[in-house]
């Protein structure tokens, strides 16, 4: 099979092409742009394309599929030209689809928690030795790549995003999976450039359910009442199985699972962690694993990347990051950061990096969400927003936002960085979210720095 990727250079773009390298397939790609860690692993199987910049002579007739990324504009040449002659056009979920199409799908889809769960999963299936494809939005400790596509599993777990497919193909990612088990995390208004309003991103939610296959489960976290909602309207012909927070009890800074073989001790933390959890049961034990494997396997589960990440630590003080952007994420987050160490303070500090959160009108959502953090500190650059053509921001509209008047705000990295090193950090906590970098802020550094 002879592929081409059109903006190979992306996350999932990159994932996708070395899993199909790893399967036998002969790929090309090319991009305007490709980053580190895209650059060294696509350069290292000899996929690294050698010239930047889009080619309509890459793309031949004797291409058996054209992958298609977001990151490629609808008037692509490369793409105009496989049009031209006909070529078959992929988004990546729908090739994933068109792999993994015979085989058991898991979808895991849901506003927040979608990366945990699926790397919880994952990481109970290598324990118990069952073999799996998987697609997932993270790198995973014990995974080489963030995509896997076999001949010989017969299970495919995938992290069903809600964002659209591809430049020429509208349909949310999620939509084109067609799982025969699927799971429901939550929902929470996110993705306002593409979902204008909470009633369109809502449907594709119940979209996603009524793709479910014909005798398929929905697994869903019951405590939300629109996931519990749409669970209750679905389809007579697939099973429902909700599951809430699990009994848990916190002791010394460890939480601990209460099951009927005993205490359980988890590396992870947070009830939103604890959650995603008993999701993730339940999608094993629909896959053949026991209770006792599944608690035996994910005691040593540390956490996906960049969520709730230790930095540093010492006796008094912890430093970590998380992936956190969206309202219902941060709150999550602050909670139960400030939950596992009620005898610290925490400082909770937020980048507001994607559209969402930069948009006046959506920022009303993150009212209330820092409110369990002693101090709240919230950093955007004007860069960020004028880059995406918004209105700007000014410090009294995010504070009437956030519904704080004691809300620290700044908009330059290093005056961020300064009045952190400044605080006195005796048993305190740190925490640093965002899914951008704070402007290149070297969190690594600084958490050395604040335990000191």
């Amino acid at each position: 099979m002879k592929v081409h990727f059109i903006a190979i250079g992306g996350s999932a773009m990159h994932n996708l092409a070395l899993a199909l390298h790893h399967k036998g397939y002969e790929v090309t790609g090319s991009d305007d742009e490709v980053f580190e860690p895209s650059r060294s692993r696509l350069e290292k199987f000899g996929l690294l394309p050698k010239e930047i910049g889009w080619n309509p002579e890459n793309i031949t007739p004797d291409l058996d599929a054209v992958i298609l990324g977001m990151h490629a504009r609808a008037d692509n040449p490369e793409m105009l030209k496989a049009k031209e002659l006909g070529l078959k056009i992929y988004s990546y979920p729908e090739y994933i689809y068109r792999q993994t199409k015979d085989k058991t799908r898991v979808v895991i889809g849901g506003s927040h928690g979608k990366t945990t769960i699926t790397a919880m999963i994952l990481h109970v299936l290598s324990k118990c030795g069952i073999d799996a494809d998987y697609m997932v939005g993270a790198q995973l400790e014990g995974f080489d790549t963030m995509v896997k596509l076999t001949k010989e599993a017969k299970i495919a777990i995938l992290e069903g995003d809600e964002y659209l497919s591809s430049p020429i193909d509208r349909r949310p990612k999620f939509h084109l999976y067609k799982p025969n088990i699927a799971l429901l995390s939550g929902i929470a208004w996110d993705h306002v450039n593409v979902f204008p309003t909470f009633e369109n991103y809502l449907e594709q939610f119940t979209m996603f359910v009524d793709l479910i296959r014909k005798n398929g489960k929905l697994i869903y976290y019951i405590d939300d009442p629109e996931v519990k909602k749409i669970a209750d309207d679905a389809d007579s012909d697939i099973t429902l199985l909700p599951y809430s927070v699990p009994p848990h009890v916190i002791d010394n800074g460890v939480t601990y699972l209460i099951t009927d073989g005993g205490k359980i001790p988890l590396k992870v933390f947070g009830l939103h962690n604890l959650v995603n959890l008993n999701g993730a049961r339940l999608v094993c034990a629909s896959l053949g694993v026991s209770e006792a494997d599944f608690y035996g396997a994910i005691q040593s589960f540390k956490g996906a990347s960049k969520r709730l990440e230790l930095l540093a630590d010492s006796k008094n003080t912890a430093v970590f990051k998380d992936f956190a952007h969206s309202p219902s994420k941060v709150k999550a987050t602050v909670e139960a950061v400030k939950g596992q160490f009620d005898d610290r303070k925490l400082v909770a500090c937020l980048e507001l990096h994607t559209f969402s959160s930069l948009s006046l009108k959506f920022l009303e959502e993150y009212r209330k969400s820092m409110k369990a953090a002693d101090t709240a500190v919230v950093y955007f650059n004007p860069k960020t927003i004028k880059h995406k053509k918004l209105p700007p921001l000014t410090k009294k509209q995010v504070k009437k936002a956030f519904g704080r008047k004691d809300l620290e705000i700044f908009k330059k990295s290093k005056e961020l960085e300064d009045y952190l090193l400044s605080l006195n950090w005796k048993r305190k906590n740190l925490l640093m979210m965002s899914s951008g970098s704070f402007d290149g802020l070297d969190l690594g550094k600084l958490a050395k720095k604040v335990i000191k």
